[in-house]
């Protein structure tokens, strides 16, 4: 089942599976922004990471004497999620703890997203509440995919490309990066990216290592423009300690912005769960917020 909302700017939509987003259009010329998801390139659209972001090691993790398995990025985005809520500006989806996340992950809990549209903004909340009788670990993140260059509307005559496009951080950056090892996981050793400038040009080769990573970045705002007209994308994301800047290493015409808490295992960790470095600890009884917004421009 989908659930579209709409105003007189945006129409968006969103699905019971992994309670995901797959279109983001303007009203005035139904160009699409949000990535289309084609299976022969990449198959998803704006997944949600949970209860991990990116690999653990051997795709198992150990938790006391307990060892279990998890894929990349968890098992939220292939669950169906019940929407619950929806009125003409809001759709709200929960996925509950059952005996198929218990085998792969020991935490009682529910998820639950919500999409709230306002003018020419999507704000995505993310909350995770802690039902289980003990503490509960987990990361959290997202992974929307951006059209480059945006389909349909009066674009289709301005033969962009994906080289015409670039990042703009709302602040000047002087940071580096984490590193992905050949095996998804993270290196130690960070490496300098950006040396007092905001402005990231796309180019294939951007991706050939997988993820761009930054910890925490001065900037909360990241904008996705090109250099031919207003069109852009901003995303804000106060409060994520991390941000990945993503696209296939053999080249696609999509760029994801994917604001998270957590991240990849490193490449020398064997430790615990509970212990990984970014993993969120959330008290009985309690849960979790956050949010980010998608901010279309024409």
């Amino acid at each position: 089942m989908s659930i579209t909302l709409q105003n007189e700017f945006l129409k968006i939509e969103a699905v019971e599976k992994g309670a995901e987003l797959i279109s983001i259009k303007t009203v005035k010329d139904e160009a699409e922004y949000l990535w289309t998801g084609k299976s022969d390139i990449w198959a998803r659209h704006a997944p949600i990471l949970f209860p991990i972001v990116g690999k653990v090691k051997n795709n198992t993790y150990r938790i006391n004497d307990n060892t279990y398995n998890l894929s990349q990025h968890g098992f939220a985005r292939d669950m169906s999620f019940e929407a619950i809520k929806n009125t003409d500006s809001t759709a709200m989806f929960k996925l509950s703890y059952n005996e198929e996340t218990l085998s792969k992950y020991p935490y009682k809990f529910e998820l639950m997203v919500k999409y709230e549209l306002k003018d020419n903004e999507i704000e995505v909340s993310y909350t995770v509440r802690n039902v289980d009788d003990k503490e509960i670990y987990f990361s959290i993140g997202a992974h929307p995919g951006f059209n480059c260059p945006v389909i349909g509307g009066d674009t289709e005559n301005e033969d962009l490309k994906f080289e015409d496009y670039y990042f703009e951080f709302e602040k000047r950056e002087t940071t580096n990066i984490i590193p992905i090892d050949e095996n998804g996981l993270l290196k130690e050793s960070p490496t300098p990216f950006l040396y007092d400038s905001n402005i990231i040009h796309l180019k294939r080769e951007l991706f050939k290592k997988d993820a761009i990573i930054f910890k925490e970045l001065s900037s909360k705002k990241v904008s996705l423009k090109n250099i031919k007209n207003s069109r852009a994308v901003t995303l804000e994301f106060d409060g994520f300690p991390y941000l990945g800047l993503w696209s296939k290493p053999q080249g696609a015409p999509f760029v994801c912005i994917e604001p998270w808490f957590g991240h990849a295992d490193f490449e020398d960790f064997n430790g615990d769960f509970r212990e990984k470095d970014g993993v969120m600890k959330l008290l009985r009884k309690q849960e979790f917020n956050c949010r980010y917004t998608i901010k279309i421009f024409e």
